[in-house]
């Protein structure tokens, strides 16, 4: 589970977060959106340690990651806005490399890369250099490195972005898989068919402040319609965004 309170971060003269709170629950979907600049990747950053808060507090599993940050390290999986790959490594050595990273050893490594492979379909992947993968391609393995660990909560920052219609289904479907499973997944995006299709619960961020929280229904209702796309744009649009 993930929870945060109050969250505030400054960049020089730009408060990019000033005051997000919301919980990320196990077993539970749950969506971080908003308009460019409204501090959803930087509130993402600060839950996985990156950047540190200016304000406010970040609980990971009851863990506390400005105390105890390598543990609350152990039970996040992170795929940030920055995809980078070792391009002289294949496939299986990028996600391996991550795993002996976080103190792994050699079966479960392999063992991990087994069972996720086939969720996202990197079995033809896995032996070929990373140099030259397409974005989608690249996106895959970057996936498969978050989860190489098996942790309690996944943050995920736009993870169908660049990837085609069939490696985004099964991308859903892993992301099914990780919920029912009992993890927390938290991830941000733009595209409301993603939202409506996996989240269970949404939050939205628009002037660095959380503007609506809850269910897709709830967030319809709330906005007064029954288009999730149309009720997002309502009410990213209240007061509080100072874009």
């Amino acid at each position: 589970m993930i929870r945060v309170e109050s969250l505030a971060k400054r960049f020089g003269a730009v408060q990019a977060v000033r005051d997000v709170t919301f919980e990320a629950a196990d077993g539970r979907v749950t969506g971080l959106l908003g308009p460019n600049g409204a501090g959803k990747t930087t509130t993402l950053r600060m839950i996985s340690t990156l950047v540190a808060p200016d304000a406010g507090r970040i609980e990971i599993d009851g863990i506390d990651p400005a105390r105890e940050p390598l543990a609350a390290r152990e039970r996040l999986g992170l795929l940030s806005d920055a995809r980078g790959l070792y391009a002289r490594l294949t496939a299986r050595e990028n996600i391996a490399y991550y795993g002996e990273l976080r103190g792994l050893g050699r079966d479960r490594i392999d063992a991990a890369i087994a069972a996720i492979a086939p969720q996202l379909e990197l079995g033809p992947l896995l032996d070929r250099r990373t140099d030259g993968f397409s974005q989608g391609e690249r996106m895959k393995v970057a996936i498969a490195r978050a989860l190489v660990h098996d942790p309690r909560n996944v943050v995920l920052d736009e993870p169908t972005n660049g990837l085609d219609v069939r490696s985004t289904r099964s991308l859903r479907e892993a992301i099914r898989l990780l919920r029912e499973s009992g993890k927390c997944v938290l991830f941000s995006s733009h595209v409301m068919q993603e939202v409506a299709a996996l989240c269970d619960e949404i939050v939205i961020v628009a002037g660095g402040t959380v503007v609506a929280a809850g269910t897709p229904a709830a967030i319809r209702a709330r906005a007064g319609c029954e288009d999730l796309e149309e009720a997002f744009v309502r009410l990213a649009g209240e007061p509080g965004d100072d874009r």
